[in-house]
Parts: structure tokens; C-alpha cells; sequence
């Protein structure tokens, strides 16, 4: 078992189950809040626990901490404090973070496919129209804002 320390808090993640790609890759990101929190900072703007924590998915506060120590401690978001308010930390996606884009994006196209409870919106149109020329200008706007 991997153990994580983070501001005095510790994070279990279970040891990879195997060496394929996708069980690895699914370590990381492969619960729905983690991919929430991720599709959230991508999508939606958000960047600070109470934003997440006022998600339409009303994840659990203690949830919410784990999934966000994980993201950081595999460098998939950065942790700052806020320049706004020294009180409050925003956070922000690292390049590995916004190179998880497409996949994102396939879900979402997947899921507003195949679902009739999940309509297509603005983005979700852009997607079905024309796929690869929406990430390349998401990807071009996530990564003016990587530091």
C-alpha cells in the first residue's frame, strides 16, 4: 500500500494491481470524484475546495480531501495559496493534469451518447461537431494557465 502524507493528513492508495497501462492509469484518476474534481477545474473554472465542495454532485467533504491530496501528491494539480486571500488555497492543473484532456472529453462525448439524461450543452455540441478542433483549443487555453 502506498501511503501519502499531505499537511499532516495521510492518504492510502492500494498498490497497483498490475503493470497494464490502464489499471495504472486507473490508480490515479479512475474514481468518478476524482475525475469530477478534474473535470471541474478544466471545464467549469473551479479552483478552490469550496467550489468543489458545491458541485452538482455534492461530494463528501472528507471525500473531497482525499481526491484532492491524491491529485497533488501524483502532481496531476498544484496546491497554492490563494493571492487573493492568504487564508484560502486554489488549485490548478499541472501539464500531466491537463494532458488528460482527451479523456476527459471522451467520456463526456461517450457519456452524452449513449445517456438521454445527459444533453448536450455548448461544449458538448463543439465536441460532436468537430472533436479534435475542440481539444486542441481547450488544450491551447489549459495550457496558457499551467505554471
Amino acid at each position: 500500500m502506498k501511503v501519502i502524507a499531505l499537511c499532516n493528513k495521510i492518504f492510502f492508495m492500494d498498490k497497483h494491481r498490475s503493470d497494464c497501462p490502464i489499471s495504472c492509469s486507473l490508480d490515479v484518476f479512475g474514481d468518478k470524484w476524482s475525475l469530477l474534481i478534474i473535470r471541474d477545474i478544466m471545464l467549469r473554472g473551479k479552483m478552490s475546495y469550496s467550489e468543489f465542495l458545491n458541485s452538482e454532485e455534492r461530494i463528501a467533504s472528507n471525500i473531497l480531501v482525499n481526491r484532492l491530496g491524491i491529485l497533488e501528491s501524483e502532481k496531476i494539480l498544484l496546491k497554492e495559496v490563494s493571492p487573493l486571500n492568504k487564508s484560502k488555497f486554489i488549485y490548478s492543473l499541472t501539464k500531466k493534469g491537463v494532458d488528460l484532456l482527451p479523456i476527459v472529453i471522451e467520456i463526456m462525448d461517450w457519456g452524452a451518447k449513449y445517456n438521454a439524461n445527459c444533453p448536450r450543452k455548448e461544449l458538448g455540441k463543439k465536441i460532436k461537431k468537430d472533436k479534435a478542433g475542440a481539444i486542441q483549443e481547450l488544450t491551447k487555453v489549459l495550457k496558457a494557465k499551467v505554471k
